[in-house]
């Protein structure tokens, strides 16, 4: 995270803020947190990422105490956000890298951090299955609370979390989108799993690689009638996932290829 930050639109320096300022959401995760791509900067779907906090907190009205209402528009985090790249000689107007919206304790925190180093067209292999942390329906894993510790903690281990039933949820890091038989399926919200930005997307847009994209439950078993798997975020987009679960997925790197360019072109839409 670099040293210029955001507090309900006051440009600050990360090092001046107060943990009294953020209670609620230190001690407690009483708070949600959006990360998005930026571009020259630009951010890529605000508007999108902004009512999915908004909807974060309406669903915990009298638990999280939610920033003012005119802080959490698109053209007030777009104000924000070029005072701090102005103010930053580091950032400077066209930065390019990766902000964090994160709201609790009546504020906004804007912050910024670089891109992931990752090669371009570098896929994500997944092999480990996580079985005792997901649980058919629960409502939490629909938001992205600052409690993150679940996926915090398999990052990087390349992980799959599976519920109790048997049903492939999501990565710690974004959706899973596989290629079974003539669709491209996507697990239920109620599997659980976070409802993605680029998810959302996919699904709007109804087709990928000229099949159609659907939610469905996908089963741990039916592994072996996966032809390809894509891993979605707001950051990295579309990840092919070449190994998921000790099979090898041929389809899986054009899978995200068609991926990456129906968000790029949706994105260049939405401005």
């Amino acid at each position: 995270m670099t040293g210029t930050v955001a507090v309900n639109g006051e440009v600050r320096r990360l090092e001046e803020l107060r943990l009294q300022d953020f209670l609620q959401s230190f001690f407690f995760g009483a708070g949600f947190f959006e990360t998005l791509l930026v571009e020259e900067g630009a951010p890529m779907f605000l508007a999108r990422h902004l009512a999915r906090l908004r909807e974060s907190l309406g669903a915990h009205t009298g638990c999280v105490h939610p920033p003012p209402p005119d802080v959490l528009t698109p053209e007030a985090v777009r104000e924000a956000m070029r005072r701090c790249l102005e103010a930053d000689a580091s950032l400077g107007l066209r930065f390019t890298g990766v902000a964090k919206l994160v709201a609790g304790d009546g504020r906004l925190l804007l912050s910024f951090s670089p891109l992931p180093q990752r090669a371009p067209g570098e896929g994500m292999v997944l092999e480990t299955a996580e079985d005792r942390c997901y649980r058919r329906g629960d409502p939490t894993l629909n938001h992205k609370s600052v409690s993150y510790l679940r996926q915090y903690a398999q990052l990087g281990r390349g992980t799959v979390f599976v519920n109790e039933a048997g049903e492939l949820c999501e990565a710690p890091n974004g959706n899973l989108f596989f290629l079974v038989g003539d669709a491209v399926v996507t697990p239920l919200l109620e599997a659980p799993c976070l409802p993605g930005v680029i998810r959302s997307v996919l699904l709007e847009q109804g087709r990928l690689g000229g099949m159609p994209v659907v939610e469905r439950t996908v089963l741990r078993g039916q592994v072996e009638d996966v032809r390809g798997c894509v891993l979605t975020n707001s950051v990295s987009l579309a990840l092919a996932v070449p190994r998921l679960l000790g099979r090898e997925l041929p389809g899986s790197h054009a899978l995200a290829e068609n991926a990456r360019a129906v968000v790029r072109e949706y994105a260049r839409r939405e401005g």
